[in-house]
């Protein structure tokens, strides 16, 4: 969907700056996400480029993992950090702050030097910036999505949460896409092959080109939150988040965005390894199976969106939830028995399992700023959102764990079992929200 015509159906209903504010949300969490996905899809084929030859497969392997693992635990960190800033300072100056530090970081990242020049000190400052990375694209969210729902009239907020949603799916999209035509054209293999010396660079240039320009369309089009203009400012946000009165709300939360995380896990996470590995597709099919899969769900987001505002957000998630648990973890299953000779059915049982099990992604953004007041709305949400990212995020040692008691194939749909049941309690020990006024 175009971010110049977000909605036919509602754009009469927004001023200038709410469609400014709305369309900066919806470029930002496309930009975050396309920055987050960055180690795992388009630097991986060049991971060699910071190894020494000799290293041993499995020291590769996860010091791999932790340039992505760092990037997770600084998520958190920066919700804490700029999630304060947004309530005491103003969303418009926080986001422009976090989106301008990680463009940055994404620059110098494309920029280092490997391991023939630098030695182990390559691979060790790709983590750290990579940590530091986290933490501003932590700040990113936290600020520009309370701001986009609070210029969102609250009859469409449904639609325009699971719009801006919608962005990261899409991110996931070009980025594979995006890397997937580098290679033809690039090769990659040894550390002295194009794609390894200088290939991967370039979606690190882009991603940064793009955080730029979202930083300079915050500072000179958007402008600050009219809603948080006129509250009452907290003077310790996160304090408050924690305090008595309002951590019943913030565990109920991280229960449910637990779920939230452990199925996307059990996609982002898995699937990309299951095609090939289960199934056997070609790398090259791969891709263009998840990136199908992924655009088709930006759209159902949308749709979900707009479901919650009709029935309810709580209502929405506990059926999102229930239909994970059931029908996503069927599908899957079926998915993981098909065989690549039948390229159709597993594209289309791809869809629907990614459907399916991820239906309840569409609602964060909406749900968690509405359950919190204007003035902790911002840290609130940054901290439900990233803090829930950290259990899930062993699920290879729970896989670890259960192929001792089943095939290491089907251990993910246990994650999807957890993860929908998770939702659907968490919710389920909500109120609805949908009537809140900010």
């Amino acid at each position: 969907m175009s971010t110049s015509n977000i909605g036919a159906q509602s754009a009469e209903t927004l001023t200038p700056p709410a469609r400014r504010a709305i369309r900066g949300a919806f470029v930002g969490f496309f930009v975050d996400s396309f920055d987050i996905y960055l180690p795992v899809i388009a630097l991986a084929p060049a991971m060699v480029y910071f190894f020494s030859p000799e290293i041993p497969a499995s020291t590769a392997a996860i010091l791999s993992a932790m340039a992505f693992v760092a990037t997770l635990i600084g998520r958190p960190l920066g919700s804490i950090i700029f999630g304060n800033f947004a309530d005491r300072i103003g969303r418009k100056r926080t986001t422009v702050t976090a989106v301008t530090g990680f463009g940055v970081l994404t620059l110098l990242i494309g920029l280092l030097p490997g391991y023939q020049q630098w030695g182990i000190a390559a691979v060790i400052v790709l983590i750290v910036l990579r940590l530091l990375d986290g933490i501003f694209l932590g700040g990113e969210y936290s600020a520009a999505n309370p701001l986009a729902m609070e210029y969102s009239p609250k009859e469409k907020r449904g639609f325009y949460g699971g719009l801006i949603q919608s962005a990261a799916s899409l991110a996931l999209v070009a980025i594979s896409l995006l890397t997937l035509g580098l290679l033809l054209v690039i090769p990659a293999g040894d550390p002295n092959s194009p794609y390894v010396q200088w290939g991967w660079r370039i979606p690190f240039f882009v991603g940064a080109a793009m955080a730029f320009a979202l930083a300079l369309y915050y500072a000179y089009f958007v402008d600050e939150s009219e809603v948080w203009r006129g509250s009452t400012k907290a003077g310790f946000p996160l304090k408050e988040v924690l305090s008595s009165d309002n951590l019943p709300s913030f565990l109920q939360v991280f229960v449910l965005m637990n779920g939230f995380w452990f199925l996307l896990y059990a996609l982002i996470g898995n699937l990309p390894v299951l095609l090939p590995s289960v199934i056997g597709l070609s790398a090259t099919n791969v891709t263009i199976v998840i990136s199908i899969a992924w655009f088709v769900v930006s759209v159902v987001f949308i749709g979900i969106g707009v479901l919650s505002q009709r029935i309810g957000r709580r209502n929405t998630f506990i059926l999102a939830g229930g239909i994970s648990a059931t029908a996503g973890t069927l599908f899957y299953y079926l998915l993981l028995n098909t065989s690549a000779e039948n390229l159709l059915a597993v594209i289309l049982l791809s869809v629907i399992t990614v459907i399916l099990v991820f239906a309840p992604g569409g609602l964060p953004t909406v749900y968690i700023t509405e359950r919190f007041r204007t003035s902790i709305r911002a840290s609130a949400f940054g901290l439900g959102f990233s803090l829930a990212i950290i259990p899930p995020s062993f699920y290879a040692f729970y896989q670890a764990v259960l192929q001792n008691f089943m095939p290491s194939e089907y251990t993910v749909l246990v994650l999807v079992v957890v993860g929908g049941l998770l939702v659907l309690i968490g919710a389920a020990l909500g109120p609805e929200t949908k009537e809140v006024d900010f």
